[in-house]
């Protein structure tokens, strides 16, 4: 499943940032006025990181209060 989230390739632009990016929340390449910035995109790319570890965990929180072994 997460090769077939990062075959996914999404381009967005809008006012002047183009964005690059996967189905798997994976940002490839931000470009600002025809300028390639891999320090916003790196910077995205790390906040995107620790969002989806603070989902998990709350998830599987929610999931073990639910009694189903393996998921606590």
């Amino acid at each position: 499943m997460k090769h077939q989230m990062e075959e996914i390739h999404l381009e967005f632009e809008d006012r002047g940032i183009k964005l690059k990016l996967r189905g798997d929340n994976h940002l490839e390449q931000v470009i600002i006025d025809g300028s390639e910035d891999t320090r916003v995109k790196d910077v995205i790319n790390k906040a995107l990181k620790e969002v989806q570890k603070k989902v998990a965990k709350k998830m599987q929180g929610e999931l073990g209060e639910l009694g189903i072994p393996g998921l606590k």
